[in-house]
């Protein structure tokens, strides 16, 4: 799938689910306001559905027990009620007991329903693939799809459930990816435009202060610029922040380029 046709499953879903840097539902691009969610339990239903949207579907006593405390007559109550408000808020219009569209049921599992779905996480996704695919064939390709991922990657997956264990997992596995892709569009950019790859790098080091890669990709781009102290110096912030987070010298890859830089 092209970074085009991504876009044009955005127009054309009848959800758009934004959980990058913040949560946000639209419905048909009209944003869904937090009042509508009403109790929490509600909002947090609908948030561990997209996160387990690849999974397949769970009995109800499993999303219990991941999301809440509560267990018995109690537990229960608290599904029915947050199930309900979910199948509300997402389609108003719906007949009490017609079948949800969103949310498929199948006895006491349930999963989301992803055919009119369109999540800013699955999109982001798709681009770093489509960037992975091209960058050896077809830099070009690669840079537009990087660029179309760091779009999508506005800050942290579900940031409002951070303390949350059934988060965790996502929010790390899409970091991992955001890095990746910004060191890769940085290593593409870094002898056409040194500036844009030193920034990339640096917001790479923004999301993990202690990822070497996007060290060593500034160190050379600082020398494409034409600016060696500052690779130095860069090279210097990475060997603090490793011996201070991690109690670690730096790669053998990055102390060569260092010596590489010092003998220049």
């Amino acid at each position: 799938m092209t970074v085009e046709a991504l876009a044009q499953k955005k127009t054309e879903a009848l959800l758009q689910v934004y959980t990058l840097g913040g949560f946000e539902v639209c419905r048909q691009g009209v944003p869904i306001g937090a009042k509508a969610w009403g109790r929490d339990k509600t909002l947090q239903l609908f948030q561990y559905f997209i996160t387990a949207r690849r999974r397949k579907a769970q009995h109800k006593e499993q999303i219990m027990d991941r999301l809440w405390e509560d267990d018995g007559a109690a537990g229960d109550q608290n599904f029915k009620v947050a199930l309900h408000g979910v199948n509300k808020v997402l389609e108003p219009d719906k007949k009490s007991h017609g079948e949800a569209r969103f949310i498929a049921r199948q006895g006491q599992t349930y999963q989301l329903s992803l055919r009119e779905i369109w999540i800013d996480a699955d999109a982001f996704e798709a681009c770093v693939a489509l960037g992975n695919r091209h960058l050896h064939s077809d830099p070009p390709a690669a840079i537009t799809a990087y660029t179309a991922a760091i779009d999508f990657y506005k800050g942290s997956y579900l940031p409002e459930r951070i303390y949350e264990d059934w988060s965790c997992d996502e929010r790390e596995r899409l970091q991992v990816l955001a890095l990746g892709a910004m060191i890769s569009l940085s290593e593409l950019l870094l002898v056409g435009n040194a500036a844009e790859s030193i920034r990339l790098s640096q917001q790479a080091l923004l999301l993990d202060p202690t990822w070497e890669d996007a060290y060593r990709i500034q160190m050379q781009a600082w020398l494409q610029k034409g600016n060696r102290p500052m690779a130095i110096k860069t090279y210097h912030a990475c060997e603090r922040v490793l011996e201070e987070e991690m109690g670690i010298p730096p790669l053998p890859e990055t102390k060569k380029l260092m010596k590489e830089i010092m003998a220049l």
